[in-house]
C-alpha cells in the first residue's frame, strides 16, 4: 500500500447536546444516529454507557484486528447526577491451572518468553462481561442488550466497506490468521480485505446474537466458551469451563474505585492496577514541579523533562502494577506529592538519566496500537471513557471455530520471575496496558474532558501529553491531538531491561532531536507515515473552553468540543 501522508487539517467538532468520537465513522454514527437501517443509541433514549458498548461491539466488526469480544475492556463513567467518576475493570484472569512451574517446565522464562500465539497467553476474555456490566451499572435502562448490540450484528451480517488505515493494519496482521486453524473466518477469500471491499462476518454475528439473547451466560457457559477452550487447548493452553464460570462469580468485583491526582486546577482520573494508569498520574506529579509552559511546546528542555518523568514513573509502574487481589500496591505512597518531589530531584536538566528503569516485562516493548478507544458525552452530561483491546494485532490469532473473533494474548504481560508482584499465578489478572482517562475540575468536580489514547506503553504517555497540550499550551482538543508526540519504550524488541529508547514523531524539529541526543537520549525519528500509529490514536471530548487562557467569557460550560486523532480513520459527531 502507498505510504500515507498526514497533510490535511481538521477543525474541532462543536456541539450543544451530546458527542461521540471513535476510530470509525460508521461506529460513531451508530452511537449518535443513523437512518432506520440501523438503530441509533443516544437519540433513542440511550445514554453514554449504552452508546459506548454499542460502538465497542461495532468496532469488533469493523476492525477486529484491534479489538473485540475475545479481548478485555476498561471503562470510566462520569455520573452527572452526583458528579462522581466510577470505573469498571473488564479484564480477565488466567486459568486455575496456569502456574509458573508449568510454564518454566516448558522452557519459558523472562529471557525466553512465551510465543505471542501460544495458548498459555490467553486469559479469560473479559470484554463480553464488561459490556453487559457497563450497560447494567451505568446504562439508561431504556434499551435492551439486544437493541444495543443490534447495529453491530447487522453490520456483521450485511457487510461494511473496509477503510484505508484499517485495511493496512488488517494486512499487517493477517499472518496470524493464516497460521490459525479457523483464521479464515476473519479473511475475505483467504486474504485480508482491501480498502473499499465489502466484508461480511456471519460467524461473529452469531456470537453477538448469543450474547444479546442470553447475556453473560451466552458467552461464558455455552457453545462459545467450549469452542474457546477447545482452541486454547489445541494451542497448548489450559483454560477450563470452570475458569469461565469463575469469571462470572467474581464479577461482583468488576466495579472499581478509580485513582486520581491533581494538576493545577484539574484532576486526572485513571483505572487502578492492574491497569497502568498509575504511570500517567506519577509522571504528572513529577512534572508539576516545573514551569513547562515557559519552556515552550516540544522544545528540547520540555521533551527532556517528559522523557525523564516517564522513565521514573515506569520504573515504579513496571515494578508494582499487578492484580490487587494478589498484591496490594501502596498506591497512596506512590501517588503522594512528597514522593513526587523525591523522584523529581533525580532529574538533571542537562543530561539523560540513561539506563535507570528496570523492567521485568521485556515482551511489552512493542509500542503498537492494537486497541480501540471510545469517548461519549450524552445529553444528561454523563460521560463514558471506554477502551477495548485484543492486545497484539489479532491477539494470538487463534479463532474459536464458528465464533468469528480472535483471542487476546494478555498473558504475555505476566512476569515469569518468582516473587515479582506481577508473576504468573492461577486466576490472576496480568499487568494491563489499556487505560481510559477522565478529567474533572478540582474544585467543582464538573466534567472537563472524557478522553483516551490507545497504544500499549504509549497510553499513559499520551494521556499526559494531551493534557499538557490543552492545559499548559491552550490547545483545543483537535489541535492537541494533531501535535507530534514522543514515546519511550525498551530498546529493541526483546530481552532488554531499560526504558531508555525514545521514538520521535515527524513534526519535532531535527535540531531538537539532535540536542536530545547530545544530552544522552537514544532517539529514533522522525517517524512518519503509517508508523505514526506507534504514537497512539486518541479521542477527546471536552465540556467548555477550560483550556482557553482567556478564562472570562469563554467558559461556555454546556458546549462540547471534540477532536479525533488524524492517525486513524475516525470521526467525531455531535448534535
Amino acid at each position: 500500500m502507498d505510504e500515507i501522508c498526514f497533510t490535511s487539517r481538521r477543525s474541532p467538532i462543536i456541539a450543544c447536546n451530546a458527542c461521540i468520537s471513535s476510530d470509525q465513522p460508521l461506529a460513531t454514527k451508530i452511537g449518535i444516529a443513523l437512518p432506520v437501517y440501523f438503530s441509533d443509541i443516544l437519540q433513542h433514549g440511550g445514554n453514554a454507557a449504552d452508546a459506548a458498548v454499542a460502538i465497542a461491539a461495532a468496532l469488533n466488526v469493523l476492525q477486529p484486528h484491534t479489538t473485540g469480544i475475545g479481548g478485555d475492556c476498561f471503562c470510566l463513567f462520569y455520573r452527572a447526577s452526583d458528579k462522581r467518576v466510577l470505573g469498571i475493570n473488564g479484564s480477565g484472569r488466567s486459568g486455575a491451572n496456569a502456574t509458573l512451574s508449568k510454564v518454566k517446565s516448558m522452557g519459558y522464562s523472562n529471557k525466553h518468553p512465551l510465543p505471542p500465539n501460544h495458548g498459555l497467553t490467553v486469559t479469560v476474555p473479559g470484554a463480553a462481561a464488561g459490556w453487559v456490566d457497563c450497560t447494567e451499572m451505568f446504562g439508561s435502562q431504556k434499551m435492551t442488550l439486544s437493541e444495543i448490540l443490534n447495529p453491530a450484528i447487522r453490520l456483521a451480517e450485511e457487510g461494511f466497506p473496509i477503510s484505508l488505515v484499517m485495511s493496512n493494519l488488517w494486512e499487517q496482521n493477517t499472518y496470524l490468521l493464516k497460521g490459525s486453524r479457523h483464521g479464515y473466518e476473519l479473511l475475505l477469500d483467504g486474504k485480508s480485505p482491501r480498502a473499499g471491499e465489502v466484508m461480511r462476518m456471519p460467524f461473529l454475528a452469531a456470537t453477538l446474537k448469543e450474547l444479546a439473547t442470553n447475556g453473560k451466560d451466552g458467552f461464558y457457559k455455552g457453545r462459545i466458551a467450549r469452542r474457546i477452550i477447545d482452541e486454547v487447548s489445541y494451542a497448548g493452553g489450559c483454560l477450563l469451563l470452570e475458569d469461565f464460570e469463575h469469571h462470572l462469580s467474581a464479577s461482583d468485583t468488576i466495579l472499581t474505585d478509580p485513582i486520581s491526582t491533581s494538576y493545577k486546577d484539574v484532576r486526572l482520573w485513571e483505572i487502578p492496577p492492574n491497569g497502568q494508569g498509575l504511570v500517567a498520574l506519577m509522571a504528572l506529579n513529577i512534572l508539576e514541579g516545573f514551569d513547562l509552559k515557559a519552556l515552550g511546546h516540544n522544545s528540547t528542555q520540555y521533551l527532556h523533562l517528559l522523557i525523564e518523568a516517564f522513565q521514573l514513573a515506569f520504573a515504579d509502574g513496571l515494578q508494582y502494577i499487578a492484580d490487587q487481589d494478589h498484591y496490594k500496591t501502596r498506591l497512596q505512597d506512590l501517588l503522594s506529592k512528597e514522593y513526587a518531589i523525591k523522584r523529581r530531584s533525580l532529574i538533571n536538566h542537562k543530561t539523560a538519566l540513561g539506563q535507570y528503569v528496570s523492567s521485568e516485562l521485556d515482551h511489552l516493548c512493542d509500542p503498537g496500537s492494537d486497541t480501540t478507544y471510545i469517548s461519549v458525552v450524552d445529553q444528561q452530561g454523563n460521560a463514558c471513557s471506554f477502551i477495548n483491546s485484543n492486545y497484539q494485532g489479532f491477539g494470538t490469532g487463534l479463532v474459536p471455530k464458528g465464533c468469528g473473533f480472535s483471542l487476546q494474548n494478555r498473558g504475555l504481560n505476566f512476569s515469569l520471575e518468582e516473587n515479582h508482584p506481577n508473576v504468573l499465578a492461577p486466576r490472576k489478572r496480568p499487568y494491563h496496558t489499556i487505560i481510559p482517562a477522565m478529567l474533572t475540575d478540582i474544585n467543582t468536580n464538573e466534567l472537563l474532558s472524557c478522553y483516551g489514547l490507545m497504544g500499549k506503553f504509549m497510553q499513559p504517555q499520551g494521556h499526559v501529553q494531551l493534557l499538557l497540550n490543552m492545559l499548559e499550551f491552550g490547545m483545543d482538543p483537535q489541535k492537541a491531538l494533531d501535535q507530534a508526540r514522543i514515546c519511550i519504550l525498551p530498546e529493541g524488541i526483546s530481552q532488554k531491561s531499560t526504558m531508555d529508547h525514545v521514538l520521535a514523531e515527524e513534526g519535532i524539529l531535527s535540531s531538537t532531536l539532535q540536542e536530545l541526543k547530545d544530552m544522552g537520549h537514544i532517539i529514533s525519528g522522525p517517524i512518519s507515515g503509517f508508523q505514526r500509529r506507534d504514537f497512539g490514536v486518541g479521542h477527546i471530548i471536552s465540556r467548555g473552553q477550560w483550556w482557553n487562557p482567556i478564562k472570562e467569557g469563554y467558559r461556555m460550560k454546556n458546549v462540547l468540543w471534540a477532536g479525533t486523532d488524524p492517525r486513524c480513520d475516525g470521526i467525531a459527531i455531535g448534535f
